[in-house]
C-alpha cells in the first residue's frame, strides 16, 4: 500500500490514556468519521495479546474508511495484524531492518529530529517522516524539540512526506505554515477532547487550511 501525501493531511496517534471508560475502537471511529486521514496505534503497556486484537479491530475499522493504519514500533503486531506498516522512532529498531521484515507493499515511516536523521531515514526506505516535537507536549516525555527552521531544512532535505508532530492544537497549527509539510500528527489534540469527531473535523478544516498557505 503506497502512502500518498493526502493520506498523511490528518494522522490521528492513539492513546488510551484519554478515554475514560470508552473502548478504543469507538474513539478511533469517531476521530475517522470526523475526517482522520490516517491512524497510529501506539501501544506502550499493553500485553501482546491484547495488543494483537487492538490491532485487529483498527485495521477492521480504518479500511472501512479507506484510511491507512500503522502499528508504532511493533513490527510483529504490525505483520499478525495485517496493518499497512509500521512508524518507528529514532530509538526502535532501525528503519533498514524494518523495511527488509516488512518488504516492499508494507508502508513505514520514521520519527526524525535533525536533517541527518531524516536523509539517512529516506535511504534506508521511510515511505514518510514524523518530525517533532513542534512544539511543547504532554504526550511524549522523551520527545526532543525540533525548531520551525529545523522543520523546513528538514521538508527541503528529502523528497518524501513531512508530518509534524507535538503539541500540535488548533490553536498554534496555522504557524507551521509555510514550512513544506503535508499535514500533521496529533494525540490530545484528537482523543483528549470531549467530542472527538467534532474536534477532528475542525482539526482538518484548519490542516487543510494550513497546508495551502
Amino acid at each position: 500500500m503506497n502512502c500518498a501525501e493526502k493520506d498523511l493531511l490528518l494522522y490521528a496517534v492513539t492513546d488510551r490514556s484519554w478515554l475514560g471508560g470508552a473502548t478504543l475502537g469507538t474513539a478511533v471511529e469517531k476521530a475517522l468519521k470526523g475526517g482522520a486521514t490516517f491512524v497510529q496505534l501506539r501501544e506502550k503497556e499493553l500485553e501482546p495479546g491484547k495488543f494483537l486484537e487492538e490491532a485487529k479491530e483498527l485495521k477492521h475499522l480504518c479500511k472501512i474508511y479507506r484510511v491507512p493504519f500503522v502499528v508504532n514500533d511493533n513490527v510483529d503486531i504490525a505483520l499478525a495484524a495485517d496493518a499497512d506498516g509500521v512508524h518507528v522512532g529514532q530509538r526502535d529498531m532501525e528503519a533498514g531492518n524494518v523495511r527488509h521484515i516488512l518488504g516492499k507493499e508494507k508502508i513505514l515511516g520514521v520519527s526524525a529530529q535533525t536533517v541527518e536523521q531524516a536523509v539517512l531515514a529516506e535511504k534506508k526506505g521511510a515511505d514518510y517522516l514524523g518530525v517533532g516535537a513542534v512544539f511543547q507536549t504532554g504526550s511524549k516525555a522523551d520527545a526532543d524539540a525540533v525548531s520551525h527552521a529545523t522543520l523546513k531544512q528538514i521538508c527541503a532535505a528529502v523528497s518524501i512526506p513531512v508530518v509534524a508532530i507535538g503539541g500540535i492544537n488548533r490553536d498554534n497549527l496555522m504557524q507551521l505554515s509555510g514550512s513544506g509539510i503535508c499535514g500533521i500528527a496529533v494525540i490530545s489534540a484528537i482523543f483528549a477532547q470531549p467530542d472527538i469527531f467534532a474536534a477532528t473535523a475542525a482539526l482538518k478544516k484548519l490542516a487543510e487550511k494550513m497546508v495551502k498557505a
